[in-house]
């Protein structure tokens, strides 16, 4: 049963995009670019090890908007309208006594319109403010998104205080009803037509030559030319973040309103293949994931691991409203009171775009398969695919090491691809043959049975 509305908590998805989970000082990184996230994250819940299921921006986008796998929608690339008879979470909180906001990037209408978005094609949400695809409608200081009646609306400011300007408005306005209110950012995703990573004036220049991730520093691509840009986002958007938690609290409402900040996938920075993102290499796949408020306040630090498709049950649960039986993930509050019966031992991930692929991945193994005769444009699955890679992120977290078809690590091959099949036919896939890459001898050490299912 849903609760009663006065006790009912709001809820503001603070969702960016293409933020590497290791931009956090949680998790390592020394620059103080997220002191606001941190925060978030000390005093709230942090999943500690959180992960897209699909590192590509339309087909994460859908699965936030379902619950569901890619593959089950048709969303599995970009460009692919999100179905206008899936269920979605906007009207069940409307129907709950929501007010329902979106502002921001969709990126799940029709890959031809890059602007408006027919209501037909807005998931329920009520009060509307987007635009399909932000990084063509807009310019780090030129944001122009489509209101309800589709006309244009130019903001003032850089685009991240844009976006946030819209959303205190917002949030000022709902002082009868609770209201989910899902603000969707560009940054600290690249502007496509410039290739280039532009923050605010003067950020630039805070962060360039400073830290690099080790997996970065070992690979190169882009990063040198690249994260000075893009550190600069990130920290204003840790900026915003921040000016948003102000308003909450100037207008009584922050004590009443959870609050999550999450990303779709990560960047790799053209070092896994020729772009900035669909691979399922860590550094495209983990993400930042903490929540605050109602339910969540001194929840710790989660050890387990979190899936993008946990985020819209975990939602629904903390309003106290029922989860659709048909969403694929699930929420994660039993989590905070030490109930981790059934949980998984592992993440799934589909990949598409750049290849057709899928992974698992657990707390120390990470297993990938590809479909070589398929088109990852078109080709949302195969019936048959053949092993890729196999990372020990045990001893080698940065994965620059491919074990797959060492004789030494056979066994674990075995066990991660058997955990494969199992979790795509839960997706609602059919079961695919898998060919074993082939054997190579190595001077490593066997691995044992029970390490092979760690």
């Amino acid at each position: 049963m849903a609760k009663t509305r006065s006790d009912r908590p709001n809820i503001v998805f603070f969702f960016t995009d293409q933020q590497r989970w290791d931009t956090m000082a949680v998790h390592g990184n020394p620059l103080d670019l997220t002191p606001n996230l941190d925060r978030m994250a000390q005093g709230g819940t942090h999943a500690q090890y959180a992960f897209t299921c699909q590192p590509v921006c339309g087909p994460a986008r859908s699965v936030l908007q379902t619950g569901l796998y890619a593959t089950s929608t048709g969303c599995f690339t970009n460009g692919r309208p999100l179905p206008t008879d899936a269920q979605t979470i906007a009207p069940i909180f409307a129907e709950a006594g929501y007010s329902t906001g979106y502002i921001g990037k969709w990126h799940l209408y029709e890959r031809s319109s890059i602007g408006p978005v027919p209501e037909s094609h807005r998931a329920g949400y009520q009060h509307w403010l987007a635009s399909n695809v932000l990084e063509f409608t807009s310019e780090p200081y030129s944001t122009v998104m489509y209101n309800n009646d589709d006309q244009p609306v130019r903001l003032p400011g850089y685009r991240i205080d844009a976006l946030t300007d819209a959303a205190i408005r917002y949030i000022d306005a709902q002082q009868d009803d609770p209201f989910f209110l899902f603000l969707s950012f560009l940054e600290p995703h690249h502007q496509n037509h410039l290739d280039d990573y532009p923050p605010p004036d003067g950020y630039r220049e805070r962060y360039t030559g400073r830290w690099v991730p080790p997996d970065l520093a070992a690979l190169g691509g882009s990063t040198h030319q690249h994260l000075g840009g893009y550190y600069g986002m990130v920290k204003r958007l840790d900026e915003a973040l921040g000016r948003l938690l102000d308003a909450l609290k100037s207008l009584d409402l922050l004590e009443n309103t959870i609050v999550l900040l999450t990303t779709d996938h990560g960047c790799h920075f053209k070092t896994r293949n020729s772009e900035y993102k669909r691979s399922c290499h860590e550094s495209s796949i983990r993400i930042p994931l903490a929540f605050q408020g109602p339910g969540f306040d001194g929840g710790g630090q989660l050890q387990q691991l979190v899936s993008l498709i946990d985020v819209p049950p975990t939602l629904l649960d903390a309003a106290g409203l029922d989860v659709p039986e048909g969403m694929q993930g699930r929420s994660i509050l039993p989590l905070l009171s030490g109930g981790t019966e059934g949980w998984p031992e592992e993440v799934f991930v589909q990949i598409s775009e750049a290849q057709v692929g899928r992974a698992v991945r657990t707390h120390r193994w990470k297993y990938g398969v590809d479909a070589p005769d398929k088109n990852g444009g078109r080709d949302p699955g195969s019936d048959h695919y053949v092993e890729q890679y196999l990372y020990d992120l045990q001893a080698d977290p940065y994965e620059l090491n491919n074990l797959i078809g060492h004789e030494s690590h056979q066994e674990v091959c075995e066990v991660m691809k058997e955990r494969l099949i199992r979790r795509m036919v839960e997706a609602g896939e059919e079961a695919p043959t898998i060919e074993p890459a082939p054997t190579r001898r190595s001077g490593q050490r066997r691995v044992t049975s029970e390490e092979a299912h760690s």
